[in-house]
């Protein structure tokens, strides 16, 4: 079953900021990108390995709209999931983020 969640107050999470969360063991980065929200699975699709969640300053991981993986470089859309370079070939889930009475919330994972 999916449900909207409570992410953080939209006033207090301002533009090029990004905040991590777990939903049933999964790490989800969502990231306000000028202003608009975006989430994706903290994942690498190349080998796995967390990209926000490494525990490198966000600023060294988010250039421009791309997100970069810290270990082998593969590069991500923050809008989209899609790898933009290897070694990279997969993307990464996204998920439905949106705006509800001030709150930025995000639509959790399908279980199952």
């Amino acid at each position: 079953m999916t449900a909207w969640i409570d992410v953080a107050n939209s006033e207090e999470f301002i533009p090029d900021q990004s905040r991590l969360i777990e939903i049933d063991d999964i790490r989800i980065a969502v990231i306000n990108l000028d202003g608009e929200y975006f989430a994706l699975k903290d994942v690498c699709s190349h080998e796995g390995f967390p990209m926000l969640g490494c525990g490198m300053e966000p600023g060294k991981l988010i250039c421009g709209d791309e997100l970069v993986c810290p270990r082998h470089g593969a590069r991500f859309s923050i809008r989209t999931g899609e790898p933009l370079c290897p070694p990279a070939y997969e993307p990464v889930e996204t998920y439905q983020v949106r705006i509800h009475e001030g709150m930025v919330q995000l639509m959790t994972p399908k279980s199952g």
